[in-house]
């Protein structure tokens, strides 16, 4: 099997804040294998942006810091690179589409400039070749009469296009792996679907690999190959899209699913809400995070962290159906972290 080209290993984030010590990313593992997309899904708060802000080291410090884990991205762990090292790295190998793009983009930089900038970083292109690709990017990305455009500024553009602009920064130098953290924030449903069938046309296009984090189950229908969810800080179940939604195993992923609307379902039937209130990352239970809310909950889920354990014999460790918290076991142990 090819080596992913992304392996999280027990990545743990922590904040110091006037509450205390704040965890937001407890012991996180997954892998991205090459041309995948990997949706990372939770409410908010379960520490999915501060996941990806690890994975590029773009946690504040003080008050963050990355403690503990490893990111092997093509099989060099970026917590052991210098600063400098990083910076060659970001916008280049790894790119990051942002949830709000009128905050990310410089409201006075030409939006040209701004796509132009990556390949004049890392790539020692001249502004006028680089031009001539922002140009192509713009045309890549479906924005109408890119030539004039370019010399537009973001308020000038409609948030739609500042998302398009977003993404043709993103592909600028050809990246392995781009991070959409949310892409589709605060556009209306039409243009959030455009904006992800491009993602999903160009990423395919181009062989990348996509790490897609939304609290979106629709989104992860249509566009993830895996899933991984994550609450508290800790991913509880990872997957195939398929699997995940036809055979959840986790009490927290049935939950999330149930509360979806159906088309199907009974005129006047309420929706299922999870009961109880997301964790204080400031005090984790010894357990299960979920614990506290889950009906089928047990003394030992309350006692101790479950692991992650293997529900699917037939694929292998690294890439099992897996339900709990922690790493992969053996994929001969096959059961869920709570009795059925």
């Amino acid at each position: 099997m090819a080596t992913p080209v992304l392996q999280v290993r027990n990545l743990t984030t922590r904040f110091k804040t006037e509450r205390g010590v704040v965890t937001p990313v407890d012991g996180v593992s997954f892998d991205v294998n090459a041309g995948e997309t990997l949706a990372i899904v939770g409410e908010s708060g379960s520490g999915k942006s501060v996941t990806s802000m690890s994975i590029l080291r773009l946690i504040p410090s003080p008050p963050g810091r990355i403690e503990a884990g490893e990111i092997l991205f093509d099989g060099r762990d970026l917590l052991r690179l210098s600063e400098e090292q990083m910076r060659a790295i970001r916008g280049d190998r790894i790119a990051m589409i942002f949830q709000d793009a009128m905050s990310s983009l410089n409201p006075s930089i030409t939006i040209g400039k701004q796509i132009a900038e990556p390949t004049t970083l890392h790539r020692n292109a001249s502004w006028a070749e680089a031009y001539r690709n922002a140009r192509e990017l713009l045309d890549k990305v479906q924005i109408p009469d890119a030539e004039s455009r370019l010399g537009a500024y973001p308020h000038q553009f409609s948030g739609g296009m500042r998302q398009r602009a977003m993404i043709a920064m993103a592909l600028a130098c050809g990246p392995r792996l781009i991070i959409a953290d949310e892409p589709t924030t605060a556009l209306d449903v039409t243009v959030q679907a455009q904006i992800l069938d491009l993602l999903r046309q160009l990423t395919r296009q181009a062989q990348m690999s996509m790490i897609l984090i939304t609290h979106d189950l629709g989104v992860v229908a249509r566009y993830a190959d895996r899933v991984a969810v994550m609450y508290g800080g800790r991913i509880v179940e990872q997957g195939t899209a398929r699997e995940i939604f036809n055979r959840p195993a986790h009490p927290y992923t049935r939950g999330l699913l149930a509360s979806i609307p159906r088309i199907d379902s009974d005129t006047g039937q309420p929706l299922q809400a999870i009961e109880g209130m997301p964790p204080d990352l400031s005090a984790l239970p010894p357990g299960c995070a979920f614990g506290p809310r889950c009906r089928l909950a047990s003394a030992a889920c309350v006692a101790a962290r479950p692991p992650l354990t293997a529900v699917s014999a037939a694929r292998p460790p690294e890439g099992a159906h897996t339900a709990g918290e922690g790493a992969p076991v053996s994929a001969s142990h096959v059961k869920a972290c709570f009795n059925t």
